[in-house]
């Protein structure tokens, strides 16, 4: 037993490595017909995940593999969430994979280990840990792009996103190297105290942290490295995109809060990496929100609309307090659900043959299902921040934590933040009209399975719920950052 004990934050790990293994091999002796058994042991697998972790949640932190791995509650959270988030793709996404001949087990796995290494870097204590998170969940996303090897779209983006990645990687691992010689240490609680009592050459920290931010802003897809996104969205196949810009969020977040937050967060190297993710966030908003103005391919304009959210999410974490970064936990959960919701409509309209992926194939979508079309409007209302959606107070969230800084740039940047709230409006809106008041070009019959009609359906009305009875969730985040911090 005392060989066992000391492994026990880190079960969920173990058995989602060991169960993708066994996937891996079984699924070689499984045909075609019977995929199904395929993906019913990948839903099991992340629903075991989700029991254990619930089960072996823990208040106080508790690390294991010589400080290396930590389990703490924000990290029990977001793992939940990442669960979760699979879960839904893969419901989504089932009938859409299977019309295009990429209901397969390689597609499985790949989502499993890809999630093996967002729950690496949620629970990583040491920079050579979270490297390994990343790349694991990188190198599994760089396959899942390319994994419809017929098109030449899905080929290309994950070309781009090899290429921009393998960079930015390379990047993040110089930053590293530079932390490693001007502290001597890798792990991010010994960083911390270094930091913390002056130990630390201040040059060598200060170009650290211009790779390492430039590192965390490829993988969040925040401007000036935002080039791969749309490319990669629009490129990829449908059910991958879903995945790549839902729960892969959630795990740049806790990469942000281990690294920047818990490792450099010492005042005088706060008010550094707090500049730089100021300017992120200001032109993240900008470029985001008008460049999604003149797309006419739905996935693009989701695209460009993630990298003003990725503006957003900055937001909260530069506020450099607890308040502020309870809120942009609960804005990339929000985000998260949003994002899901609105790429789930896109699978659904698309069927054998035919990608629903441009704004005129949502033209008069209420006429053919009103039901469908007040779950879009949910979506696109929550996306804008208009009440009583939850993403009204996603965004409130954020700018109150901005604003009670009380710093001389604390007022402008929510006055910017705002003012392309508003100019992004304009494009959420936009499809809202299409879907109401102009005639439908398609007329098929809307005929979803069952699993999906009910997961969809109360994916768009939790953002009503969430915006009614907001309280909740936002307590649950703000909770369990000021446990783990």
């Amino acid at each position: 037993m005392n060989y066992i004990t000391p492994l026990l934050p880190a079960y969920p790990e173990v058995f989602m490595l060991v169960m993708a293994c066994v996937i891996l091999i079984a699924d070689l002796f499984i045909s075609d017909t019977r995929r199904v058994v395929t993906y019913g042991l990948t839903q099991a697998t992340l629903a075991g995940c989700f029991l254990i972790t619930y089960l072996t949640a823990t208040v106080e932190p508790v690390t294991t593999f010589s400080d290396m791995f930590v389990d703490d509650l924000m990290a029990d959270v977001l793992k939940l969430l990442v669960y979760l988030a699979a879960m839904v793709m893969l419901v989504y996404s089932r009938p859409y994979l299977t019309a295009r001949g990429l209901f397969r087990g390689e597609f499985f796995v790949l989502v499993l280990f890809a999630t093996l290494g967002m729950m690496v870097m949620i629970s990583a204590n040491h920079l050579l840990t979270l490297y390994l998170g990343l790349e694991l969940l990188t190198l599994a996303l760089y396959a899942l792009v390319a994994l419809q090897r017929d098109s030449a779209a899905a080929t290309e983006a994950a070309m781009k996103y090899f290429v921009l990645g393998a960079l930015a990687s390379g990047m993040l691992l110089y930053g590293m190297s530079m932390l490693y010689g001007a502290t001597g240490t890798l792990g991010i609680t010994q960083l911390a105290e270094i930091v913390l009592a002056g130990g630390a050459r201040d040059v060598a920290l200060v170009f650290a942290l211009v790779f390492v931010v430039a590192g965390i802003g490829f993988k969040l897809g925040a401007v000036p490295f935002h080039m791969w996104v749309p490319d990669v969205y629009h490129g990829a196949p449908t059910a991958v995109t879903v995945f790549i810009g839902s729960a892969p969020k959630l795990a740049a977040f806790a990469f942000m809060m281990r690294l920047l937050v818990q490792g450099l967060g010492a005042e005088q190297l706060l008010e550094e990496w707090s500049q730089m993710l100021m300017v992120m966030a200001a032109a993240s908003l900008a470029i985001g929100n008008v460049t999604a103005i003149v797309q006419t391919n739905l996935k693009r304009m989701l695209a460009y609309s993630t990298i003003g959210h990725m503006g957003f999410l900055l937001l909260g974490i530069l506020s450099g307090d607890l308040v502020g970064y309870g809120a942009s936990m609960f804005y990339v959960v929000v985000y998260v659900l949003m994002n899901l919701g609105a790429f789930g409509m896109i699978l659904l309209l698309s069927r054998a043959g035919f990608e629903a992926e441009n704004l005129d194939d949502f033209r008069g979508l209420n006429q053919r299902s009103p039901w469908y079309a007040f779950l879009m409007l949910l979506l696109m209302f929550s996306m804008a921040g208009v009440p009583p959606t939850v993403g009204f107070y996603a965004k409130l969230a954020v700018l109150q934590a901005i604003i009670s800084v009380g710093a001389w740039w604390s007022i402008p940047l929510a006055v910017w933040a705002v003012l392309f709230s508003l100019i992004g409006a304009y494009y959420y809106l936009r499809l809202v009209k299409l879907m109401y008041f102009d005639a439908p070009v398609d007329t098929a019959p809307i005929t979803p399975r069952l699993d999906v009609r009910v997961v969809l359906s109360v994916n768009g009305l939790a953002m009503l719920a969430f915006g009614i009875f907001p309280e909740w969730l936002m307590s649950w985040c703000s909770y369990s950052i000021q446990a783990s911090l």
